[in-house]
């Protein structure tokens, strides 16, 4: 695994998990397939500006740099993608997102508004959206990533 996809690994994980410490994180990757050591882990925490914010549990965990976390901002972003979200299109670092006409800017508001951590930002068109990942993070990951979000609590 190059660094890049260990470092896409670890925002996936922050955004997915509450992560409190290194060990926690370097387990998580471990348990993913990813053998690390605690010294790399510290590398790219500081290389990829993960900050502490509070989680809706009320402790201290890893995330994205400017990411914050609310329990109910990505709740409001899995309905949002189960209800516009038609296709997904990765490129690079980008996702390309289409919709029903009309839909893109809602569905872009929806995303900015989540804190996503592994979103930078979206344009948003009639019926597309462009989604900028994260640095280190490619539009497959984040294509795969917010499909699993809308699968979650799905019967």
């Amino acid at each position: 695994m190059t660094r890049r996809e260990r470092q896409a690994a670890i925002l996936r994980l922050v955004g997915e998990r509450e992560l409190s410490t290194q060990a926690q994180l370097a387990d998580a990757l471990r348990d993913e397939g990813v053998e690390v050591v605690q010294t790399t882990v510290s590398r790219d925490i500081h290389e990829l500006g993960l900050t502490k914010v509070r989680a809706a549990s009320g402790r201290l965990v890893y995330a994205a740099p400017g990411a914050t976390v609310d329990a109910g901002r990505i709740p409001a972003l899995r309905s949002a993608l189960r209800e516009y979200a038609i296709g997904f299109v990765p490129t690079g670092n980008l996702l390309v997102i289409t919709t029903p006409a009309g839909y893109a800017s809602p569905l872009a508001e929806a995303m900015d508004r989540s804190g996503h951590p592994l979103v930078a930002g979206t344009i948003a068109g009639e019926n597309t959206i462009f989604v900028a990942a994260r640095e280190g993070v490619t539009g497959a990951a984040l294509r795969d990533d917010l499909r699993t979000l809308t699968l979650e609590g799905a019967a």
